[in-house]
């Protein structure tokens, strides 16, 4: 499966991976160092924890990396008019009488409980490309969909403040 990223996506990667690399790791090291230093390494829960954590950072940089060797890099550009990449827009929930606000994103970014919805989810992929005033179904699965309509759409500058995700 391939992550579709803006370029700005792929330079807050590099600049972590970068991080990771020059900060992060040297810290690890030292701390494993440090840890083997303090004598019998079959009772030094110090040691295991500073493997544990340069490990993780090690996986981290793997994991970045390969997102980016398989990453489609996807434009951010759209009309004003329409939604798109970037873009926060208010909806109505006619089933249940609501408005919400959501900012459209990449999937490394996504994060619903922060109104950042991914273009790969159902309701992202439903309103890209459409208009004020425009009435969307949402096709959730077989079973269940819902119709939203679309009230207005902000463009927003992708500053790129929204975290990537961490696994």
């Amino acid at each position: 499966m391939y992550d579709q990223l803006t370029e700005k996506d792929i330079q807050k990667i590099q600049e972590e991976i970068d991080y990771r690399k020059l900060v992060v790791r040297k810290e690890a090291i030292e701390a494993v160092k440090e840890a083997r230093a303090q004598g019998d390494l079959s009772e030094n829960f110090e040691y295991y924890a500073a493997k544990k954590d340069k490990n993780k950072n090690e996986s981290r940089i793997r994991y970045l990396e390969r997102m980016l060797k398989t990453a489609r890099v996807i434009s951010d550009d759209s009309r004003e008019d329409e939604v798109g990449l970037n873009n926060t827009v208010k909806i109505y929930f006619e089933e249940d009488d609501e408005e919400e606000t959501y900012k459209i994103v990449t999937t490394v970014r996504g994060n619903s409980m922060n109104g950042l919805i991914s273009i790969e989810s159902p309701l992202g992929k439903a309103l890209m490309g459409h208009r004020v005033g425009d009435r969307v179904h949402i096709q959730v699965n077989e079973q269940y969909g819902y119709d939203v309509e679309i009230r207005a759409i902000e463009n927003t500058v992708d500053d790129g403040t929204d975290k990537l995700r961490s696994f």
